[in-house]
């Protein structure tokens, strides 16, 4: 039997394959990160054998540091806040009761692959577990996103879920950090939500245009001025200092997009513990188009007790606040309860200690 004859098909004479697409900025900048903590501490001219039980506590959540988040750490400083948020130490090692590997129940709440429902209204999508840094008292720094993920880019079962439930108004994108994907990848999604008639909003959860400013780009700002859904942005800045150059440009070019920037902070000791810095933060992060929405008790993951505030000291800072500061600037102080239907508000006036 005459076998079939192969086409065999050329390019055009004088054509040329189309050229590799550039690597975004933000991308090469992703991947030159710090990810040993003695390269770390050298940068800083600091002594790596002067953290007890560094490498061990790295060996369970390896480190990641941008170049921009290294530029804004003071050089000599053993102490700076910036770097004890990113800096692996001995103490994370320690068993302490209370602190778990799942302190908020996501995997309680997991409705469909990488899809959490807690709350009424709104739902979450952990789009990705990358993140620009890895900040050392993570609650989801133990999260199995291998099991509890879609594969690549299948959404059909999540949007199918949302789908289904008019009661969803809002889609909240977490991880990892959502803006470590890539835009192409971003506005898709984006798209498939805005399909879904009853959602109004989509909410992005992200440290990225904090840490990481190249981030913000021609192509993140593109997608983000486009749809019908509203977008709003809740960045994580825990001290007035990660709002410095070259993040402020990122923020202002955000908000000229008008996307809604909220931040919320997460209360940390030695980091932000102080009334003085607190209210730096609230101040200019407004100056920048940033609106104060919550400050978080930690949320109690296993080897993060050392960043721990109490309640006490944290209703004090609250009331400081208060005094100090217009309304508008005073984030809301709450901390995450499992099985409950919100944020639990802290109340800071309370009859008696």
């Amino acid at each position: 039997m005459p076998t079939k004859p192969v086409m065999i098909t050329r390019e055009p004479r004088g054509t040329q394959p189309p050229a590799p697409r550039p690597t975004p900025a933000w991308q090469q900048a992703l991947a030159s990160a710090i990810r040993d903590p003695e390269i770390l501490l050298r940068r800083l001219g600091l002594a790596p054998d002067a953290v007890p039980g560094m490498q061990e506590a790295d060996r369970l959540f390896r480190t990641r540091v941008p170049e921009s988040y290294l530029a804004r750490m003071q050089p000599g400083d053993p102490r700076d806040p910036l770097l004890l948020q990113a800096l692996p130490r001995g103490e994370e090692t320690h068993e302490q009761p209370g602190f778990v590997s799942d302190p908020v129940g996501d995997h309680d709440a997991l409705a469909a692959p990488g899809l959490v429902h807690k709350y009424h209204g709104r739902v979450l999508l952990l789009t990705t577990g990358a993140c620009a840094i890895h900040c050392r008292y993570c609650f989801r720094r133990e999260f199995d996103y291998a099991d509890h993920s879609p594969a690549r880019d299948d959404w059909d079962a999540a949007l199918a879920y949302i789908a289904g439930h008019q009661e969803i108004r809002e889609v909240i994108l977490s991880g990892g950090d959502p803006l470590a994907l890539g835009d192409h990848r971003l506005a898709r999604l984006a798209e498939r939500l805005a399909d879904i008639p009853h959602l109004q909003r989509l909410r992005i959860h992200t440290r990225l245009p904090v840490i990481l400013p190249e981030r913000v780009d021609a192509a993140l700002l593109g997608w983000l001025g486009q749809g019908r859904l509203q977008h709003i942005m809740v960045l994580h800045a825990n001290h007035p200092r990660e709002f410095a150059a070259p993040a402020d440009q990122a923020l202002r070019r955000l908000a000229a997009a008008g996307v809604t920037l909220l931040n919320q902070a997460v209360l940390l000791a030695g980091i932000n513990d102080d009334a003085d810095t607190l209210a730096e933060l609230q101040e200019t992060g407004f100056h920048l188009g940033v609106l104060p929405y919550y400050l978080h008790q930690l949320d109690r993951t296993r080897g993060t007790a050392h960043f721990e505030v109490s309640a006490h000291r944290a209703r004090a800072l609250y009331r400081e606040l208060h005094a100090r500061l217009p309304g508008y600037l005073v984030p809301r102080l709450a901390r995450e309860i499992p099985g409950e239907p919100g944020k639990t508000l802290l109340a800071p006036f309370p009859a008696r200690e």
